[in-house]
């Protein structure tokens, strides 16, 4: 069995894919947590409103999946859960791997896993636990054909940026990417750049490997319309929002118009028409 298999059911016939992230309850932060409180019908609104897929921890997968019918958003189960996010960091960092990873993504029918791959200021020892994460969770889900997408995170300075911050810097996202390619990662997940118009160099880097790019915090429909527009138009195969949707106004029509940036290349101008309904 290839990956391919199952990188069929989370990519559209494009090849694209919009991914909604709400596994955030699964790192203890208490800012992360709007609009995610009632999961199961966060969930149930988000299938209803047909992305891609849904990232969901291995605790909240039941909700999406024990929803009847063939034509549901596929599912991607994050695998590794860290303590990274607060406004002060603790004194020992972690990001640790759930037990048989691969394993539980065949029990709950994922179509994909994702495991993070952090770069943080003077924290090798972290890198290096994310690194040692991913060669192993590489060779179980060889065993299984199970794709791998691996979310390389640069971030700030805690001191500097004064809680979890991702650091722009192309230059740092660059290498973090070609190693999470390195690695094995079958989908990329990463950070966009200080720069939009720079994400192509990313996007060259990764090489075969798609690329889909975080949301990050909330923003204004304007703003992550045009974001997600010009990052389409530099060859990423789309994105993974998380809080610029659930903590949206309307979760599901902001999900349709990204979803016609995504796969019908709407314009940013058009996006806003299916986001108002006209």
């Amino acid at each position: 069995m290839s990956v391919t298999y199952r990188l069929n059911r989370l990519l559209g016939a494009d090849g694209n894919c919009f991914d909604v992230a709400i596994d955030h309850g699964f790192f203890n932060e208490i800012s992360f947590l709007p609009g995610i409180e009632d999961m199961p019908g966060v969930v149930s609104l988000l299938a209803q409103a047909r992305p891609d897929a849904i990232q969901l921890a291995p605790g909240s997968a039941r909700h999406l999946q024990r929803i009847p019918g063939s034509d549901k958003p596929a599912l991607v189960l994050r695998c590794d859960i860290a303590n990274v996010y607060g406004k002060k960091l603790p004194r020992v960092l972690y990001s640790q791997l759930i037990e048989d990873p691969a394993e539980q993504a065949l029990r709950a029918d994922a179509s994909c896993v994702v495991v993070n791959l952090f770069l943080v200021p003077d924290r090798p020892e972290l890198h290096h636990q994310c690194v040692s994460n991913i060669t192993k969770l590489k060779a179980e889900c060889g065993r299984y054909s199970m794709p791998l997408m691996v979310e390389p995170l640069v971030m700030r300075a805690n001191t500097e940026a004064g809680g979890y911050m991702v650091d722009g810097d192309l230059n740092k996202i660059i290498p973090l990417v070609r190693q999470g390619v390195e690695l094995g990662a079958d989908i990329i997940k990463a950070d966009p750049c200080d720069d939009i118009s720079e994400y192509h160099h990313v996007v060259k880097v990764a090489g075969d490997v798609p690329v889909l790019v975080r949301g990050g915090g909330r923003v204004s429909d304007e703003v992550i319309l045009e974001r997600t527009y010009s990052l389409m138009q530099q060859g990423v195969r789309g994105i993974v929002y998380g809080r610029n949707v659930i903590q949206h106004p309307s979760p599901a029509r902001i999900t349709r118009a990204l979803m016609a940036t995504v796969h019908e290349r709407a314009t940013p101008q058009q996006a806003l028409q299916v986001l108002r309904g006209q």
